[in-house]
């Protein structure tokens, strides 16, 4: 099902540092070397509200703050740069991944500036600081052209109506990568 090479080795890690846990500890996140695949992650907290989570970025590599139009969003919430009409599509694969304690592997289509479709695939992997509850994402993003090249300069920021769903899945253990 997971298409990208990147986001089948991190979902291998996260089964290996789960190792028969509830939620894996985010210290394995730490632990591991990232580097190869950290311009495409996104590192998030989770912030329980009164009625709903939000999601707070810890870092983020430099694709992704090339596609969200912000070199640093270090400390602001997903709500504050998304698209407002994309916001609530957006975040609620996140809120899956905490409720389900599963990862979720999503696919949509957007457009570039020249109108080019680009396939964008997230997958987000449940954490945890200290104990069962997710607290924690690690998401990876991969950004595919079928015409090979793509401007992704404010590519999410710039799209006109929400990205097209093409692929929603919770991943449960033993299932196919």
């Amino acid at each position: 099902m997971i298409r990208a090479i990147n986001q089948r080795w991190l979902l291998k890690f996260w089964k290996r540092v789960k190792n028969g846990q509830g939620v894996p500890p985010w210290q394995a996140v730490a632990a591991e070397d990232l580097s190869r695949v950290a311009a495409n992650l996104s590192f998030l907290h989770v912030a329980a509200g009164e009625r709903t989570s939000r999601f707070q970025i810890i870092a983020h590599g430099a694709t992704i703050g090339q596609v969200y139009g912000s070199a640093d969003c270090r400390g602001k919430y997903l709500d504050e740069i998304l698209p407002s009409n994309a916001c609530s599509d957006a975040l609620s694969p996140f809120r899956q991944t905490v409720v389900s304690g599963h990862p979720v592997y999503t696919v949509h289509d957007v457009t570039d500036c020249k109108d080019r479709v680009v396939h964008f695939e997230r997958l987000l992997l449940p954490f945890s600081l200290a104990g069962a509850a997710v607290d924690r994402i690690l998401a990876s993003f991969e950004f595919i052209c079928v015409d090979g090249a793509y401007d992704g300069r404010d590519l999410m920021k710039t799209q006109a109506a929400p990205p097209t769903l093409r692929l929603s899945a919770n991943i449960m253990l033993g299932t196919s990568t």
